[in-house]
């Protein structure tokens, strides 16, 4: 099977019912593909097709006189991308049905080519229909579950509809230039050079930006760790930490390490990187050679340091602290199908788990900055309003970034604000 369409059904199958991670499922389905225009697609079907599964599952739901979903998931999801392919990806109608229809084939189904060519040309006639009933509901208008479009509400009530709307718009490709190798300006003159639309993001000093996602092994650069990908929201973090040579510098949960990284780029210092997922640890090792950089890898789990801390305190740490990932939809679009809502209070506990095991180790005078990639306060403010109401040794610093809100403490992010990722950062010294 050399289908596209039939790898990208059993990609999203996997990923929206059976609960498989997008990255996991595109790193054992793109090598099946020569030609890198078919890994592209495969790309955008896959990503799209989690982004909306919300909405057009529904939509096949109601297309249908018997459901597909437990029988024939592969179908299933094979429909839903027939309509991502029409109303997304804005595929030419006879192309996406036919190819789609082709792909049912390709899938050992040709039985149930004849529904799905029917589906697909019955959505088309009825069309406008269809696109009310699902824009009347927040969950299917927006491709959100429902107990995260009523969070975000409740947080945001002025910007729920905006930061919606963003989570579902394509992100721009946002690099790091790595400033122990390359200046950002040089950087960018070979990226021209070699036709990429690159531009210096407007106030972030390491970050370029370019409007589409693209294949970055092949950009000038990558296999000489010239750069990172790394989003906007994430390259202020090295800024609010404002480490200096000669400090010692610990960073919790650390992978995959592009705060890390970051860090070590613009000053000489100590580094601890602490991760408790072996394989995730990988991936930071695997940054750190690419581009150059050396750091102290640790094994281990942040919120009980007993086993891995030499006993040294430090200047600067960085809690970039597990979370919801709810600010990075955009980015992640599975997560809006496997996160829920039982599963904020356990990360406010780990978190403050985390906050409370480490302030310990900062030095005096040192500065601590809580990151997270989410928008729901409940991870963010009140995580750190709580644990700062029996901390009398710890000084909130105020700072204003040119995006964003102040929070009840702290700073947010919400996705789309400056084009970035939605996250949450405070910044504590110990006095």
């Amino acid at each position: 099977m050399n289908d596209v369409r039939a790898f990208a059904a059993q990609a999203l199958a996997d990923v929206a019912l059976r609960g498989a991670s997008l990255r996991d499922v595109m790193e054992r389905q793109a090598p099946r593909l020569a030609d890198p225009r078919d890994r592209a697609l495969l790309m955008a079907l896959v990503s799209d097709g989690a982004r909306w599964w919300l909405r057009f599952d529904a939509a096949i739901n109601h297309l249908l006189e018997r459901p597909l979903r437990d029988k024939e998931p592969r179908i299933h999801a094979l429909l839903v991308l027939g309509l991502v392919q029409l109303e997304i990806l804005r595929m030419p109608d006879y192309a996406a049905v036919a190819a789609t229809v082709q792909a049912a084939r390709s899938l050992k189904r040709p039985q149930l080519a004849g529904l799905v060519n029917a589906v697909l040309r019955r959505w088309q006639r009825e069309r406008e229909k269809h696109l009310a009933t699902l824009d009347a509901q927040p969950r299917t208008r927006h491709a959100h579950p429902g107990w995260l479009a009523k969070a975000i509400a409740k947080d945001w009530p002025a910007q729920a509809e905006a930061v919606m709307a963003a989570n579902n718009n394509e992100p721009p490709l946002m690099l790091r230039a790595n400033a122990r190798r390359v200046t950002r300006e040089a950087l960018i003159e070979q990226m021209l050079a070699a036709d990429y639309e690159a531009h210096p993001h407007p106030w972030l000093r390491d970050g370029i930006v370019l409007p589409h996602s693209s294949d970055v092994t092949r950009m000038p650069g990558f296999a000489q760790g010239l750069f990172a990908v790394q989003d906007g929201a994430a390259q202020i973090a090295a800024d609010l930490l404002d480490a200096c040579d000669g400090q010692r510098v610990l960073d919790a949960c650390a992978a995959p390490g592009g705060k890390a990284c970051h860090v070590l780029e613009r000053a000489k210092v100590a580094l601890t990187a602490v991760e408790y997922d072996p394989a995730r640890a990988e991936r930071i090792r695997q940054n750190l050679d690419r581009l150059g950089l050396n750091a102290n890898l640790v094994i281990g789990d942040a919120g009980d340091p007993e086993g891995w801390w030499d006993g040294m305190p430090f200047d600067r740490i960085m809690i970039d602290a597990p979370c919801s990932a709810t600010g990075v939809l955009r980015r992640r679009p599975d997560v809006r199908l496997h996160r829920r809502d039982t599963d904020i209070a356990a990360m406010a506990e780990q978190q403050q788990r985390i906050l409370a095991s480490l302030w310990p180790m900062l030095a005096i005078g040192g500065r601590l900055v809580y990151v997270t990639c989410s928008l729901l306060r409940a991870e963010n403010e009140s995580v750190v309003q709580t644990w700062l109401a029996g901390q009398p040794d710890a000084h909130v610093v105020p700072f204003e970034l040119p995006v964003g809100q102040a929070a009840a403490v702290g700073w947010q992010v919400l996705p789309g604000d400056g084009d970035l990722d939605g996250m949450y950062y405070a910044v504590l010294e110990k006095r």
